[in-house]
């Protein structure tokens, strides 16, 4: 199983990778958070942002949580993903791959308690799968 949460800057997708994570490891299920920011940092920033930047690390991510899903770990990728053909092809690449679009109104992001107030709203409503056979 492949969790992949995109959205804009600032949409919970981390706040919530890291909600998930929390579930999976109270049932004790392996699992692991792949932060499209990580990635950058992990590399000492060596992509910008052009096209061809974002692509190549979204092919990075993709790697990484295709090598933990076929040893049974569940990535949980928290990445902008704003290239469509790559999302398709992780639809074909991965087993159980559950995409999540997080919808965020601009105007919420700029408010300095946004982040505080979301991950207490995640942790009130959250319901996930805890396995592929749900």
């Amino acid at each position: 199983m492949v969790i992949w949460l995109l959205g804009i800057s600032g949409s919970g997708k981390t706040t919530i990778a890291q909600e998930l994570k929390k579930h999976f490891d109270k049932d004790g299920v392996k699992s692991f958070i792949i932060d499209g920011d990580i990635v950058r940092d992990f590399y000492n920033n060596d992509l910008g942002y052009s096209k061809e930047d974002r692509v190549a690390n979204i092919k990075r991510i993709m790697l990484s949580a295709y090598l933990l899903e076929k040893n049974g770990i569940i990535p949980i990728v928290a990445n902008i993903s704003p290239f469509e053909y790559l999302r398709e092809f992780a639809r074909d690449k991965f087993e159980n791959y559950f995409e999540v679009y997080l919808k965020r109104d601009i105007q919420n992001i700029t408010n300095k308690d946004f982040v505080h107030k979301e991950s207490k709203n995640v942790r009130h409503n959250l319901k996930v799968v805890s396995n592929s056979n749900t």
